[in-house]
């Protein structure tokens, strides 16, 4: 319980400083290694999926790595939810095109913003038409 508390607050402060770096301008473009660890033995971390040297079971993420691939924008493969990238692409299992989760697509609908191209100061969540001249509104690209 203690640590799904201290992961609450870490979450809770590092949210913000991610949002104001990409509100300046800033991108990290660091690479971050990735770990994956036996559900079994815990002990056993990896830098690159394969099996467990003691049990032979495949490795997965780790807690850690799982959390932040919920956490960060992510794209999943229809087929195979174990694939996930955080860049758009092709899985590398099947071929098919990753798509954004679905808490990622809700974001992006909830985002969005419809004007009218005649009254710019009209600004709506949802597609419709101009209340003052009737025109059909527009999504305005940020």
């Amino acid at each position: 319980m203690k640590k799904i508390i201290a992961l609450a607050f870490a979450l809770l402060f590092a949210v913000p400083v991610l949002f104001a770096q990409t509100k300046a301008g800033k991108v990290d473009t660091t690479k971050h290694p990735t770990y994956y660890s036996c559900s079994m033995h815990p002990d056993i971390v990896s830098a690159k999926p394969g099996k467990c040297p003691k049990c032979g079971m495949e490795l997965i993420l780790s807690g850690k790595e799982q959390m932040k691939a919920v956490a960060t924008k992510s794209y999943r493969c229809p087929v195979h939810v174990d694939v996930y990238s955080h860049d758009p692409g092709k899985c590398p299992q099947c071929g098919r095109k990753l798509q954004l989760s679905a808490k990622e697509q809700m974001k992006a609908e909830v985002g969005k913003v419809y004007t009218c191209p005649m009254h710019p100061e009209v600004a709506l969540n949802k597609d419709g038409v101009c209340p003052k001249c009737g025109k059909a509104l527009v999504e305005k690209k940020n």
